[in-house]
């Protein structure tokens, strides 16, 4: 098999602020794994927190991996994957990587990756994000989204706030009072509470109705996700979830876990997460990064075996490359055409 690969800029419609920080655009991978007169394609999105991944980088890491590649086809998907573990390849690159394999497995018999995967290709309505912002523009925001997106969709609203809990308060209020009839909304502090303001804000979300919570407190303090273990309200966690060998450890704390193709690296991954938070009673969901709907295709393969689905991303992008992934009454309409069903615009 061969590789090549394209970087891009992606501008957003609308930044984006959540507790780390606000983005405007991201540069992402593309990449193509080519074997016969078949290709798959896949994306890598830049990770900003922890051990931070950026398209070049990633692309580095691919080409190194090149060799290493060249006497494997796609239809090997272990064997790829752990190449590219054996590698270093960072979880992201895996990911497009392990995606463009996959589409290419789908392409050349025919079929869909979710058929393939073994389920129908339904998905769950979709939530979509308000992040940080005043509550006057929060309440413009939420007007403005399920305008375009039309009913069915949940609202997701960015809390954090670097100003503190109360204005995380100003802000729930303002998006609850502009929720369209029928919509909920859950929240995503991105780690932005202490561990002392965390079960307070849970009390008070609880009592006004919020869906679920994510990742309240720090990734990278454990002793903080200790004031989860009692919870007033459903939490995902998602940066203190990377693959399926970190579900175990945060079991005690959380309800459920959030899968992003990005930090696992990739849709063969995905999937042992999936059957470890099962074996653990633990519900799922999965979100992304700032990514195209190329690798929110991949992601959507999956949704069946979902129990909450964060894919909007490609909705908030100036010029989305990739054509082919439809919407309707809120869910996203996985094609039944080959692979990962989207193609470049």
């Amino acid at each position: 098999m061969e590789l090549a690969c394209s970087r891009r800029v992606l501008r957003k419609r609308r930044p984006l602020t959540i507790s780390r920080g606000t983005s405007s655009e991201t540069e992402n991978l593309f990449v193509e794994v080519r074997h016969g007169s078949t290709v798959g394609l896949g994306e890598m999105a830049p990770i900003g927190y922890g051990q931070a991944q950026t398209a070049a980088g990633a692309e580095a890491e691919l080409v190194a991996l090149a060799g290493a590649l060249a006497g494997l086809e796609p239809f090997s998907l272990y064997a790829v994957e752990q190449a590219a573990l054996a590698a270093g390849v960072c979880s992201a690159a895996r990911a497009a990587l392990n995606m463009a394999c996959w589409d290419w497995v789908g392409r050349r018999v025919g079929q869909p990756v979710w058929r393939l995967i073994g389920v129908s290709g339904r998905t769950a309505p979709t939530s979509v994000t308000v992040g940080i912002n005043p509550p006057d523009r929060v309440r413009e925001l939420v007007c403005e989204l399920f305008a375009e997106v039309g009913p069915g969709v949940s609202l997701k609203l960015k809390l954090g706030s670097p100003e503190g809990v109360e204005a995380d308060k100003a802000s729930f209020e303002a998006a609850r009072e502009s929720l369209p009839p029928g919509a909920t909304i859950r929240v995503d502090a991105n780690g932005g509470w202490s561990d002392s303001d965390a079960p307070a804000m849970l009390r008070w979300l609880a009592e006004r109705g919020c869906d679920y919570a994510e990742q309240p407190v720090a990734f990278d303090d454990a002793g903080a996700l200790e004031c989860l273990r009692e919870r007033p309200l459903p939490v995902y966690l998602d940066e203190s979830v990377k693959d399926s060998s970190d579900v175990p450890k945060v079991a005690p704390f959380c309800d459920g876990v959030n899968i992003k193709l990005m930090k696992c690296g990739g849709i063969s991954e995905a999937l042992r997460i999936v059957h470890t938070a099962r074996a653990h009673r633990l519900r799922t969901m999965i979100g992304c990064f700032s990514e195209s709907s190329l690798s929110i295709a991949a992601a959507a393969q999956l949704s069946e075996l979902i129990d909450a689905i964060d894919l909007d991303s490609h909705l908030n992008l100036v010029d989305d490359p990739f054509c082919g992934l439809e919407m309707a009454n809120g869910c996203l309409v996985c094609s039944a055409g080959p692979g990962l069903g989207v193609l470049p615009r």
